[in-house]
């Protein structure tokens, strides 16, 4: 109903005459109070226009702390302030933005301390298609703008989810079409989050669903769900509006679980399409997303099985054939041998001789030593030492008193030519020199008879050792005849007499008693045995 103001004002003009039941052009006109003309206002516009709808332009909007929501209506000429209070702003289907075209629906009232009327909005929808995809244009702008659009910010959804959540009707045709795809592709666990897919709850509920499975603990008692399926069914734009609303785009944004959208026919697009990680065409296409179809994994893990059988059969082959082609260029391990088995054969039939002629050599070398070390040559080499030091003795004397004086000689002919006291310091200094000389002399002399000493005795100590005597002692007996020595029995038949020689003394044999002769005493006998010494062969 169109709304006038001159028509309504002559409405609480007659409104008021009739309450006081006085006639209009009285003589003794009646005073009203302030109160009691702007009740009589408001009665008359509320009872006048009970419920109205207004089609124009939404103009200033103010939401109060309060939680009430004010805005103005206006066309070219004139402006309509609107109230929703807090308790109806919830119901609203549409909250009105600046510069919507839309229609209001309410009734008409008065404010009386401001001297205005009102439209107090109780419903509040948008006024054509036109107006509705300008204000949906101006929504994705500004979520574009923000970055919610953006594909970096959009998560990949999992190849095999084990939880998946639905969010959409419980009682329509897209829930069964869902489960019925995933159930032929491949079984999968499946929540689903029952709510409005239209209206003025849609939104909300949505909204709220989303935030609600993010909100699961992973691994709980109810498992969080690996990934997220808005669906809805085709249908107009306004039945589809509610999944333009920014509270649902934003909360499908703000989702930390990979969401698919399917909301609408291939052909419908909603504002959360394009925050969403992937739009499909349809809520089959959505299952279909969502799980890959299991008798295909199945068929690709035999081929795979198989491809692999065969490369390890055929890489087994190749080796095999590479091995056995070299095989035929190696020798054979006989052939390898024969050079070694040779050479070993070879040294091994000379190693005996080479061991027997190392043994002659050590004995020839052997028995030379010996007869170098005989008594009569060492008593020879210590009587040439002997003689060679006595006459280092007899020649040092005189050699000193020549030097003596050739001493005494040289300070008489300084002390000719030096005075008393230079004489007497000569004489002391050529004193204490010849002292020192003669005693370096006389160390030097001392030190080379010890040392030839200490040298002769471990000579005769080797010649002892060295000497036939000491294998007596061990066991052994030198056989004699007629005075030569007797080494085989052959050489024993045609000697007179016999004569054995132990290493306490000797005897004859003949069955007589032993005749015992005394062991020779040694010129020298050693403090300390020397060791080491081995046996002679």
């Amino acid at each position: 109903m169109p709304v006038n103001a001159a028509q309504v004002m002559q409405r609480a003009r007659a409104v008021v005459l009739d309450l006081l039941d006085e006639p209009e052009k009285a003589g003794n006109t009646p005073e009203f109070t302030v109160s009691e003309l702007s009740g009589a206002v408001k009665r008359a516009i509320e009872g006048e226009f009970g419920h109205v709808r207004v089609k124009a332009e939404v103009g200033r909007v103010v939401r109060a702390r309060s939680g009430h929501l004010y805005f103005d209506l206006k066309d070219d000429r004139n402006v309509l302030a609107c109230t929703t209070w807090k308790g109806q702003v919830a119901s609203l289907s549409v909250i009105p933005e600046e510069g919507m075209e839309v229609v209001v629906s309410g009734r008409m009232t008065t404010f009386g301390s401001q001297s205005k009327y009102q439209l107090n909005a109780t419903e509040v929808a948008v006024a054509g298609v036109g107006a509705l995809m300008a204000m949906l244009d101006k929504r994705m702008k500004a979520l574009q703008a923000e970055g919610l659009f953006d594909d970096d910010r959009k998560a990949p959804l999992p190849y095999l989810p084990e939880v998946i959540g639905v969010i959409t009707s419980p009682t329509g045709a897209v829930i069964r079409d869902i489960l019925h795809r995933l159930r032929d592709r491949f079984p999968r666990k499946v929540l689903v989050w029952p709510v409005a897919v239209q209206g003025k709850e849609c939104a909300p509920q949505v909204a709220r669903a989303i935030a609600g499975f993010n909100a699961m603990t992973p691994g709980g008692a109810l498992p969080r769900p690996d990934l997220l399926i808005v669906a809805r069914g085709g249908g107009s734009i306004e039945d589809l509006w509610g999944f333009n609303e920014e509270a649902v785009a934003r909360a499908a944004a703000a989702s930390e679980i990979p969401l698919i959208s399917a909301v609408g026919h291939e052909t419908d697009t909603t504002l959360i399409d394009y925050v969403s990680d992937r739009r499909a065409p349809t809520p089959t296409a959505a299952a279909e997303m969502a799980v890959p179809v299991r008798m295909e994994l199945l068929a690709g893990v035999d081929q795979m099985g198989a491809r692999a059988s065969r490369a390890v059969t055929e890489a087994i082959g190749r080796r095999k054939q590479r091995v056995a082609d070299l095989a035929r260029v190696l020798p054979r391990p006989e052939q390898l041998t024969d050079d070694a088995k040779q050479r070993f054969d070879y040294w091994a039939e000379k190693l005996d001789g080479a061991l027997i002629g190392r043994v002659n050599d050590g004995r020839l070398r052997l028995g030379a030593a010996a007869g170098m070390l005989r008594p009569s040559v060492l008593d020879g080499r210590v009587s040439q030492g002997r003689e060679r030091l006595s006459g280092w003795s007899a020649r040092m004397g005189p050699a000193l008193a020549r030097k003596t004086d050739r001493a005494q000689q040289e300070l008489a002919v300084q002390a000719g030519r030096l005075r008393p006291e230079a004489v007497q310091v000569a004489q002391a200094r050529a004193a204490k020199d010849l002292q020192a000389v003669l005693r370096r002399l006389t160390v030097a002399a001392t030190s080379d008879m010890e040392r030839k000493s200490s040298r002769l005795e471990a000579l005769d100590r080797m010649r002892e050792t060295l000497g036939y005597r000491e294998t007596l002692k061990r066991g052994y007996a030198v056989v004699r005849g007629d005075g030569d020595v007797v080494t085989s029995a052959k050489a024993a038949e045609g000697v007179k007499a016999l004569e054995i020689e132990f290493a306490d003394g000797t005897m004859t044999p003949g069955g007589g008693p032993a005749e015992v002769q005394p062991k020779p005493k040694p010129k020298s006998k050693p403090k300390d045995p020397p060791a080491g010494q081995g046996s002679l062969f």
